[in-house]
């Protein structure tokens, strides 16, 4: 016996109004076709569900057993379609990001501002760890997406979205920007001065650590420091010269809090990107932050 949703969505409906007019009139059907689709389901059932009568219908004692079956189900299918027309208009729903403290702080709260004024009742959960760790919770699921410093580890189970371009430098207090008239080479200013950078593993420091392979040079800083926010501190305070990204510093060297440091060396530029998962279907929600992301 092959009966189909519909049958039963329509015999619901002629149950609960007791009319097959108004059970017409909400489905936008035609009386006939309704009329049509419950004698084809009492034929293929082999039971009688209704009572007919000038004034309407009414379940036979067989039909109200059918009807207490098929409402749970009909209204948990609704329920269903009600639940995703919501996660579809952003009317509900949560996002899951992860990023590092010093990305989350810089580059996306500004994006999260404009996207819960837009969308308040999307839920937006935060986690701050390593990138290591992150990748991690997103291959299990537990995160919905990252921002993360590249270049990463290379994972083809990974999609990774470049979103902005960053741009590091050295920079120190006012005191060392006296010392600085002219270009210093990359080696001369580490073995010459105290080198303030992120702990390791950070993205950041690794990155750092690139470039003083590449430039053959032996690379020992004087502070080594976890939080991206107490390395421009140390700078400011004079212990030492500070290697930050600008776009991360921008109040500190627009207050000429911090200077930059010219060197000889060129920097590579680096990029922030956004990482999903390959595999995984991507909700409204974490579509609709990407895209305001990608768009600014």
């Amino acid at each position: 016996m092959e009966i189909n949703y519909e049958s039963y969505k329509i015999f619901y409906f002629v149950a609960l109004y007791g009319s097959i007019s108004k059970a017409a009139n909400y489905l936008y059907i035609s009386q006939p076709a309704i009329t049509k689709s419950i004698q084809k389901l009492e034929n293929e059932l082999g039971i009688t569900l209704f009572n007919r009568s000038p004034k309407g219908v009414s379940l036979t004692e067989n039909g109200k057993i059918f009807y207490d079956f098929i409402k749970n189900g009909v209204e948990s299918f609704m329920n269903g379609e009600h639940k995703l027309t919501s996660l579809k208009n952003l009317e509900t729903g949560v996002i899951k990001i992860g990023a590092s403290a010093t990305v989350t702080r810089y580059f996306l709260l500004p994006f999260i501002e404009k996207f819960h004024a837009l969308y308040p009742n999307i839920d937006i959960s935060i986690t701050n760890h390593l990138t290591n760790t992150l990748v991690s919770s997103l291959k299990k699921g537990s995160l919905d997406l990252l921002i993360v410093n590249l270049p990463m580890e290379n994972d083809t189970s990974l999609k990774v979205i470049p979103c902005a371009t960053l741009h590091d430098c050295f920079a120190g207090n006012e005191n060392y920007k006296k010392q600085f008239s002219k270009k210093i080479s990359l080696r001369d200013l580490v073995e010459t001065y105290p080198i303030i950078t992120q702990k390791e593993p950070s993205n950041t420091r690794a990155f750092l650590n690139s470039l003083m392979i590449k430039n053959n040079i032996d690379f020992h800083p004087k502070f080594d420091i976890v939080s991206y926010g107490l390395v421009k501190d140390f700078a400011k305070i004079g212990m030492g010269i500070s290697y930050i990204t600008k776009e991360f510093a921008e109040e500190e060297l627009e207050k000429e809090l911090l200077f930059e440091i010219p060197i000889k060396e060129k920097i590579p530029e680096r990029h922030l990107g956004i990482v999903l998962p390959k595999n995984t279907i991507t909700s409204f929600a974490t579509e609709k932050l990407i895209e305001i992301i990608s768009n600014n």
